[in-house]
């Protein structure tokens, strides 16, 4: 009894974690998905106004790992210190800070599996003083909490960048094979990775991810997207489902975890994305391929490498619209309905 107890406080307090890292991610980064390119086409109109607005939401995305420290601990029930205090480690663990020739500076959102760490550091150390300082915890606490628990999250951080960069070699090792093959590989790897903890975007970057290759992955995250947002529409609402694609299906990081096999309509989708992507020699850049349709970040990016036209539009709005709909509605009837796979209630986020 004890046992399962402790096991079943174990798997919640880890799904307290990465629903909290999920929640962190929709606050920090579906402003800038959602203005980005729209305030970038006002630049020539509204500079001032277009910049500001790109400037707040660039800024916000850094903060995804406070974000995320701050709703990992409300899950966990914790009082406004406690909150804070780990939101502080997170921030300082995230690597989104860094700090040089005493000047501090903020960019990116950091690595999201040093987050995570640090969030549960943070979190394991609030549990281990619990009530012990009495009336000095609003006092010690945050100072504990932010240097040991950021401290240790700042110490890893370089030994956990070398998973996202052993990650990274795999990947790169996948665009020396046949383009079809590689575009099915590259295309699962990417929404494998856009519902873990892993970035995808970091990743891609790292690589330097190119054309077709590039495509793919953004494709392949395009039909992940669209499939986990339209198996879900019914236990989620009209919002929350734009946010898999509008946004990121990182949402659903948490639920993908606890449930290994929604990766299975997940990778299947994302594998005849891919190839869908080599077969139509779709293209991007090292910063469009991990952001699949959010922000209109892949198809522009596309279309830049495209011939301007109509066709080119009309093939793009097939390819990340039309098809991933089509896709996303396959892919509930076959495993929800047909096979009773799995269930919608298996999505739902309380958000």
């Amino acid at each position: 009894m004890t046992e399962s107890k402790e096991t079943n406080g174990l798997k919640q307090g880890t799904l307290n974690i990465l629903n909290g890292i999920g929640l962190g991610v929709i606050a920090a980064l579906v402003p800038a998905a959602i203005l980005g390119q729209l305030m970038k086409a006002l630049l020539g109109v509204a500079p001032a106004f277009a910049q500001t607005v790109i400037n707040i939401t660039t800024f916000t995305q850094s903060l995804l790992a406070a974000m995320a420290g701050f709703c990992a601990a409300y899950l966990f029930q914790m009082n406004m210190i406690q909150m804070c205090s780990v939101a502080a480690a997170a921030m300082i663990g995230s690597g989104a800070v860094t700090f040089k020739n005493g000047l501090i500076m903020v960019a990116g959102t950091g690595d999201v599996i040093n987050i995570g760490l640090t969030i549960t550091l943070a979190i394991l150390l609030i549990k281990l003083i619990g009530n012990k300082l009495v009336s000095y915890t609003t006092i010690l606490l945050p100072i504990i909490v932010l240097v040991v628990g950021g401290g240790i999250g700042l110490l890893i951080l370089p030994y956990v960048k070398t998973v996202t960069t052993f990650i990274g070699m795999i990947v790169m090792a996948f665009t020396k094979l046949q383009p079809l093959l590689m575009g099915v590989l590259i295309g699962m790897s990417f929404a494998a990775m856009i519902v873990s903890p892993i970035s995808s975007v970091g990743i891609a970057v790292a690589i330097g991810l190119t054309g077709v290759a590039s495509g793919a992955a953004n494709l392949g995250i395009t039909g992940a997207a669209y499939t986990l947002g339209i198996m879900s529409y019914s236990v989620n609402g009209m919002g929350t489902t734009l946010a898999h694609f509008i946004g990121t299906p990182k949402i659903q990081m948490a639920n993908m975890l606890e449930k290994p096999k929604l990766f299975v309509p997940v990778l299947l989708s994302s594998a005849l994305s891919g190839l869908l992507a080599a077969i139509f020699n779709l293209q991007g850049t090292p910063n469009s391929a991990g952001f699949g349709f959010s922000g209109l970040i892949g198809p522009l990016a596309a279309y830049a490498k495209m011939t301007p036209g109509w066709g080119s539009i009309i093939l793009l709005t097939v390819l990340y619209v039309v098809y991933p709909v089509a896709l996303g509605f396959f892919m509930r009837w076959l495993f929800i309905d047909r096979l009773s796979f799995a269930q919608a209630e298996d999505l739902r986020l309380e958000v």
